[in-house]
């Protein structure tokens, strides 16, 4: 669908939602770099278009994708524990935000609720929004497996699941089809819609099948599209 005639720019949603990785912070270079060094520390490479793969695929997932596809299923938990403490080290040492992203969120906060659904363990999303200045501007963060306040106790899946996406707008008091997904992953653009979401899609714009699985695509969120809909639409 085209910025032109996209209708969500003439819509007022209730709540936003943000994926984290690849969408508020610049880490989905991190996680590739972790795979590469998980697999070089077995003498292993990575297979080719892996990091398409692996894109917005939990932590854990990707290790069991990472032991299945060089054949090694013994490897899977040390895969994945290698993956995670890779990954740590990497965003601990360089936190930064995708381009427009804290200007994005600025600017919408206080005009009305938002929270993030993220695939990543809680502890990385809080360090890097707080790294990053942005984590006061989100009323609840939600990540897989209930693992915080926000999970509710409750079992939260992993996107695609629509579980972490569905449990955000629930808590923010809105109800799935007047709360926005922003996504930069297909993975999280099938989570948000299948949670019932409208879902912004940034960054590359993949494949034009694919890119309609979104409601809209831009290359960023400092796109001015954005920046008008938000002024106009957004109380």
């Amino acid at each position: 669908m085209t910025t032109q005639a996209s209708p969500l720019l003439h819509w007022s949603p209730q709540a936003v939602v943000f994926d984290c990785d690849g969408t508020l912070m610049d880490t989905e270079r991190h996680w590739q770099e972790a795979r590469t060094r998980a697999f070089q520390s077995f003498g292993l490479t990575t297979p080719p278009g892996f990091a398409d793969r692996a894109k917005g695929v939990h932590y854990i997932d990707c290790g069991r994708l990472m032991a299945e596809e060089v054949q090694k299923p013994e490897l899977t938990d040390v895969l994945t524990k290698g993956l995670l403490e890779h990954f740590l080290d990497l965003v601990t040492d360089d936190p930064a935000t995708m381009p427009g992203a804290a200007e994005f969120v600025r600017l919408l906060s206080g005009r009305l609720p938002l929270a993030v659904a993220s695939n990543c363990p809680l502890e990385v999303v809080e360090e890097s929004l707080g790294r990053a200045g942005l984590r006061r501007h989100f009323e609840h963060i939600v990540v897989p497996s209930g693992a915080g306040p926000d999970g509710g106790g409750e079992a939260v899946r992993p996107k695609p699941w629509p579980d972490v996406y569905a449990t955000a707008a629930r808590l923010c008091g809105a109800a799935p089809e007047t709360a926005l997904g922003i996504e930069d992953s297909l993975t999280g653009v099938d989570s948000a819609r299948s949670a019932g979401l409208r879902v912004l899609g940034v960054g590359p714009r993949p494949a034009e099948r694919d890119a309609e699985r979104a409601d809209l695509w831009v290359n960023a969120l400092n796109a001015p599209e954005l920046l008008v809909w938000v002024r106009e639409h957004v109380i």
